[in-house]
């Protein structure tokens, strides 16, 4: 062969540097996930070591474990075992083991165990991010998208199908309980009383179990509309009566047999409908930095601002100058909220349909529909329409609809991998924390 090659020697041995730390370059986000982590206040990770029996191997040392967690949710890479696999397979997982291989059920009962406290270090971080600069509080947006839940929508039953269910099954198990005691009065005669062969069928305990779910999640739609009966009596302070009782669901009102809070919901972008929770972000416009995270079982946002931007404040200390939401936000009632009594608000009252250069066209688009024609709206319009307002609101878009974009298409976040409100809150919070560290991160090599 006349043409040359570099050298090419796959079997070549070669010496490691004994500091693992040098197999990655300087600037790598492993080392810089590594040296935050080392930052952070793990004491309520701690404390729940401290207080566990000491008999037994000895576990994972907790820092170790947050550093692979948060990369890996940084990386897109969420699943337990592909960080399992990760720690033989790629550098960087490896270097923040520091050599150490833990099996994805030490991995997942970590994350389960601690999910709470995990998610409490979204402060800290965002405190960091503040020291550095990130975080100016002139103009606050917020935006929420369905996120879907670790839940088919396959597996919800309106109320009113439950009701015909549940006469159906019952019909069903009673026809085959009459017909096992026609079996075992049968085989009585024929082996004797008290011989085997009375063990109810297979099927009539798949259904006398399915009857018993559906009881269940028909009860808790029940508690839940007279739940909802008492907190409007008493928000019109009226006197509470045994009509509170006989308050029943709508009969269209769902509930998920496998992740009962969460909600059939129509999804923004693909206009299907899933089961999901609204999560909210409140994103401060200096560089993209989330100041506040929740997840809400609401399919809109109308309840949402007002404790957003409370929570925004608990955050960080204090309340953004300048707040704005899209359309969806707009609530009298969130509005003149005292909560948000010290900022200026930019929130429309008429949806921006496409092809509307401005809020102003928007509201003649609007007005044949039905829209808030109330003086705090018209004040509102009023408002968007000044140079200053439409300025500060035009940027909404630009600040906190990236955030979403990142996250569910950059970093592939589009289902939660918990059930249950508390713990998607939860996960929820570490997302935001991975995105401000990622951003932490990239303002640091600029």
């Amino acid at each position: 062969m006349d043409k040359k090659y570099r050298e090419y020697h796959p079997d070549q041995l070669l010496l490691l540097p004994p500091d693992m730390r040098e197999w990655l370059s300087e600037g790598h986000l492993a080392l810089f996930i590594s040296d935050v982590v080392d930052e952070l206040d793990l004491a309520a990770i701690y404390r729940v070591y401290e207080e566990c029996d000491r008999r037994g191997q000895p576990p994972y040392h907790p820092r170790m474990l947050v550093k692979l967690l948060i990369y890996a949710y940084c990386k897109g890479k969420p699943s337990s075992r592909k960080i399992e696999q990760a720690t033989t397979d790629e550098v960087p997982y490896r270097v923040l083991a520091a050599g150490a291989c833990p099996d994805h059920d030490t991995i997942a009962a970590f994350r389960q165990r601690h999910l709470k406290e995990l998610s409490g270090l979204f402060v800290q971080v965002l405190q960091l991010c503040q020291k550095a600069g990130l975080v100016k509080l002139g103009h606050v947006a917020l935006d929420g998208s369905k996120i879907k839940a670790n839940a088919s929508k396959h597996k919800a039953m309106s109320y009113d199908r439950m009701c015909e269910k549940e006469q159906e099954l019952e019909r069903e198990v009673a026809t085959m309980l009459a017909s096992a005691q026609r079996v075992d009065a049968t085989e009585d005669e024929q082996y004797g009383q008290g011989k085997r062969g009375d063990e109810l069928p297979a099927e009539l305990a798949r259904r006398t179990s399915r009857l018993k779910k559906i009881r269940e999640a028909k009860a808790a739609l029940e508690t839940e509309a007279r739940t909802k009966e008492a907190e409007r009596k008493q928000l019109c302070r009226e006197t509470l009566t045994s009509d509170v009782e006989q308050a029943l669901p709508a009969p269209k009102a769902q509930r998920n047999f496998t992740d009962p809070e969460s909600k059939i919901m129509k999804d923004g972008a693909s206009k299907s409908f899933e089961q999901c929770y609204n999560a909210q972000v409140a994103v401060d416009s200096h560089a993209q930095i989330i100041v506040a995270a929740e997840v809400t079982q609401q399919a809109n946002d109308k309840q949402q601002l007002a404790a957003m931007f409370e929570r925004v404040r608990e955050n960080t200390g204090q309340l953004p100058q300048n707040g704005s939401a899209d359309a969806g936000y707009f609530s009298e009632k969130q509005l003149t909220d005292e909560r948000v009594a010290e900022m200026n608000l930019y929130v429309p009252p008429d949806r921006q349909k496409h092809g509307a250069s401005s809020v102003a066209e928007a509201g003649k688009q609007e007005s044949q529909r039905k829209v808030p024609q109330t003086p705090l709206a018209q004040n509102m319009r009023e408002k968007l329409r000044t140079e200053v307002g439409h300025a500060i609101y035009k940027m909404r878009k630009a600040i906190v609809e990236p955030v979403f974009g990142q996250i569910k298409e950059c970093r592939g976040f589009r289902r939660f991998s918990f059930r249950g409100l508390e713990k998607v809150s939860a996960e929820w919070q570490l997302i935001a924390l991975t995105h401000n560290l990622l951003k932490l991160f990239r303002a640091k090599i600029a």
